[in-house]
């Protein structure tokens, strides 16, 4: 399983780049017309994580020669051999692009970059344990990108980030360094917008939105865009792109927590919530239905609004409706917790002498990607109190929790014995069929089928 941890470690690009890559880099400053003349590869990604791979794949599917650039050894190592996790329609188009020789170039030799028409830098942008941003990786790839550009060429990052990061990561840097952006070199934004374990969308099929230094950066950014996507969506400034991509993991972050508190709701009035959302969603407009569950995980949810916060912070402006609806999201897990402990309460079970198994602990279904993983919080908390946990995960065969401690799944799959199952993540391959006999199940994915001693948040 792939450790996006890994990807962090781009912040040390600079001070990692060997004295024979630095020098042939600085070459290629000292006779920019030796890497203008000579472009062996038309993008270059930065970052070969959950969306710089498939973005790669894109372009290689398009037909474009592609360099694919990551400090990771290890993760160059998994791409090369297949063990990475993809939707099924990308690791097809891994298999291909492995197996054509010209198709693409897989390297952690940074100066390389100098060597393509267009570098699109794709790292993580996570928040640290404050929820406050973590721009170590950004300003890594960032440094190294600038340190390798030369004159002609497109730089574009995808890392959601705040609103003026581009200006001041790229176009302040690239004026120091003497490069006039718009005219020496294209600067652009346009973030990405891949959803893992999702092929109801293609890659192709999602617009994508652009924001250039100038008119003429947007255009040179679409363009090369266009060489796989259907259809690309310029705005005017590079602040409006990175704002728009903002909003919408925003907004998605206020629906879910205000759909989890109505679970709430629902519950205290004895009320089935998924049958109270099916049915506002029958109405053809106004209403856009969205599904409790135990938290939030992953990339984006739990950590893109924080960019937005902090900012504003910065700038002494209150958000409120966003600030209650990242403290709802946070408390949830406590939620779970607290939930599981009524449960065995009512069933007499101290929690020091319980056995509890979660069902699933990625954050999503269908991923091996446990990065804010809300039932690693759950099990934490449960620990911490002298529960006995385990767990079942068909695609993460261990988890490392806050204390350093690594948690290796267990090789059941039945576990009748539990005092308490914990359905977190439902995969499609979840064995679910011994659930129906369990006593007592807390269905944190409000999916199962009501029944004595089923439970719901």
């Amino acid at each position: 399983m792939h450790r996006w941890g890994t990807h962090l470690r781009l912040s040390l690009f600079t001070s990692s780049l060997g004295g024979r890559q630095l020098s042939r880099v600085r070459s290629l400053l000292r006779n920019p017309e030796s890497a203008t003349s000579v472009r062996d590869f038309d993008i270059a990604i930065l970052g070969l994580g959950y969306v710089g791979l498939p973005t790669a794949l894109a372009f290689c599917a398009a037909g474009s020669r592609v360099l694919g650039v990551d400090i990771s050894e290890g993760r160059l190592a998994a791409i090369r051999s297949g063990q990475v996790d993809l939707v099924e329609s990308d690791r097809r188009r891994l298999g291909v692009a492995n197996a054509t020789e010209s198709a693409w170039t897989l390297s952690n030799d940074i100066s390389l970059l100098a060597r393509a028409r267009a570098v699109i830098v794709c790292v993580p942008t996570p928040i640290d344990a404050h929820a406050v941003p973590d721009l170590r990786a950004l300003e890594g790839a960032c440094a190294a990108m600038i340190e390798a550009a030369t004159p002609g060429q497109l730089l574009m990052l995808t890392s959601t980030s705040y609103v003026g990061c581009t200006r001041d990561l790229l176009v302040e840097p690239l004026l120091a360094r003497g490069l006039q952006p718009g005219i020496d070199v294209h600067v652009a934004f346009s973030s990405e917008r891949i959803n893992p374990a999702d092929e109801a969308f293609g890659h192709e099929e999602v617009p994508r939105v652009v924001g250039g230094f100038t008119p003429e950066c947007a255009a040179e950014a679409a363009a090369m865009l266009g060489r796989y996507v259907d259809a690309t969506h310029t705005v005017d400034t590079l602040e409006i792109a990175e704002a728009s991509k903002l909003l919408e993991n925003t907004f998605r972050a206020v629906n879910i927590a205000f759909i989890n508190e109505f679970a709430n709701v629902c519950r205290e009035l004895g009320v089935p919530v998924t049958d109270v959302i099916d049915a506002a969603a029958t109405k053809p407009y106004g209403f856009m239905p969205f599904r409790p569950g135990p938290g939030v995980g992953g990339h984006c949810i739990p950590c893109d609004p924080h960019y937005l916060l902090w900012q504003l912070r910065a700038n002494r402006v209150a958000s409120p409706i966003l600030e209650q609806a990242m403290t709802g999201i946070a408390h949830r897990p406590r939620r779970v917790a607290s939930r599981i402990n009524s449960m065995l309460a009512d069933a007499g079970v101290p929690p020091k002498s319980a056995r509890v198994v979660v069902l699933g602990v990625a954050y999503k279904p269908n991923v091996a990607d446990v990065r804010e993983s809300t039932a690693i919080e759950v099990i934490e908390i449960l620990r911490k109190q002298g529960t006995r946990v385990s767990f079942v995960d068909s695609r993460v065969p261990a988890i490392r929790l806050a204390d350093g401690e690594v948690l290796v799944a267990s090789d059941e799959v039945h576990h009748a014995d539990a005092d308490l199952v914990l359905l977190h993540t439902k995969h499609d391959d979840t064995e679910l069929t011994w659930l129906e006999r369990h006593p007592r199940v807390l269905d944190a994915t409000y999916t199962l089928e009501p029944r004595a001693g089923l439970s719901l948040i």
